[in-house]
């Protein structure tokens, strides 16, 4: 039987003007959290937050889920790189061979680190303003799978982060790495985060006065990393040192998680089973 793969070929850079360019990664990555925040500052409305603390969680919250997921990168998948070269971990350069460095984006943001950065990020803000924690753990988590989506979005516009070889009809030849068909690993995660925020997003509109403290922010978290924790089956290892391993470290980092994910969960739903 004979398929008609997709073949994929999208160049990552959209436009270049005057030796910086616009990328397909920025563009979605950014659009994202416009579009997160913009949705979690209809809930805060819903739930009579003042405006100055929305524009106080949107700064923390960014500022933790980009130098989370940045670290990430570099400290799970590779430590011995950048821990000899600090200044590639901050900035986004690369050494070129004539001895500079040159502009080159940040190569590498880890979903696990991001996940962190941002609890931490939440934590401090929560501190700032005397907001409760859970709550806010729960309003956050409601629309973080939305912006996980457009991320996965600009993974497959980079060809990167792709599956294994496969098949199966709707397999993707990604030219730029070779020419062999692949899952669409970055698709199918992107697929699985927008259903997890239609879900949450209804539940929450329904059931927001019966299911807290901790429900909604436990469930986003169980489904996301359950969800990243199978589709890593079909994904290429990232890093050398995980072709020696049974899980991949991916799948590894997910598992505290989804252990976190259900512990919140069960929290929010037996706790107010007893009121």
């Amino acid at each position: 039987m004979t398929f008609n793969y997709i073949h994929w070929d999208v160049d990552p850079e959209i436009i270049k003007i005057w030796g910086i360019s616009l990328r397909y990664y920025s563009m979605l990555f950014v659009s994202g959290l416009i579009l997160s925040i913009y949705i979690l500052k209809k809930v805060f409305i819903k739930d009579d937050i003042s405006a100055g603390n929305f524009e106080k969680l949107t700064i923390y919250g960014l500022i933790g889920i980009f130098a989370g997921a940045r670290f990430g990168h570099c400290l799970f998948y590779e430590p011995s790189y950048y821990l000899t070269h600090p200044l590639e971990m901050l900035l986004p350069i690369q050494p070129t061979p004539e001895g500079g460095y040159t502009f080159s984006g940040y190569q590498g943001l880890a979903s696990h680190g991001g996940a962190i950065g941002l609890l931490i990020a939440l934590i401090v803000y929560s501190f700032k303003t005397k907001e409760n924690t859970i709550k806010l753990l729960d309003w956050v988590g409601v629309i973080t799978p939305l912006a996980g989506c457009f991320i996965r979005l600009a993974n497959l516009m980079n060809s990167e982060i792709i599956g294994i070889p496969t098949t199966l009809p709707w397999g993707f030849i990604f030219a730029r790495e070779d020419n062999l068909p692949r899952h669409p690993a970055q698709l199918y995660e992107a697929i699985a985060y927008l259903l997890i925020f239609g879900v949450n997003y209804f539940l929450y509109k329904i059931k927001s006065g019966k299911l807290k403290p901790g429900f909604f922010f436990g469930l986003s978290v169980a489904l996301i990393f359950t969800a990243r924790f199978l589709i890593e089956f079909v994904k290429e290892r990232q890093v050398p040192f995980e072709e020696q391993m049974s899980l991949g470290m991916g799948q590894l980092l997910s598992l505290p998680f989804i252990v976190l994910g259900t512990g919140f969960m069960a929290s929010g739903y037996f706790i107010n089973r007893r009121r």
